[in-house]
């Protein structure tokens, strides 16, 4: 039976230490809250302090930084980036490769595309089908 944490040094010479999430093998950072029932699959990083809520799905790849709060149901597609601080809602997805910038917040239920870049900051609601609604 192997070992079940990473130890990776960050780019100031520091040490994190990630565990492996039982549903799926992605990394979990110490001081992420990442809820039981949610899979982070192999290959995605959870950030210190961030949160992942009950039954979101982390995919391969992706990304989600210190402070971010992904919702419950929430989708993140592979190789995603969610910022620091960013916030997506509950049962929102967030497409491949697209990016949630700094402090972003992604409101529950929208469809953030493929290869979309949403800026920091930003408040994004869209449709189902990933139209922008009006504020």
């Amino acid at each position: 039976m192997g070992k079940n944490y990473v130890d990776i040094e960050d780019d100031q010479g520091g040490v994190l230490r990630y565990r492996k999430h039982a549903n799926g093998r992605g990394l979990v950072a110490h001081g992420a809250k990442v809820a039981a029932t949610a899979r982070v699959e192999a290959g995605a990083y959870i950030e210190p302090h961030a949160r992942v809520l009950d039954g979101a799905r982390i995919a391969s790849g992706a990304w989600i930084e210190p402070g971010a709060i992904i919702g419950q149901g929430a989708v993140i597609d592979a190789g995603a980036h969610i910022g620091p601080e960013a916030a997506v809602g509950a049962q929102a997805k967030i497409g491949v490769r697209s990016y949630v910038g700094r402090g972003a917040q992604i409101a529950g239920g929208s469809l953030i595309r493929d290869d979309e870049k949403i800026p920091d900051g930003e408040r994004v609601a869209t449709d189902r089908r990933g139209f922008r609604l009006a504020a």
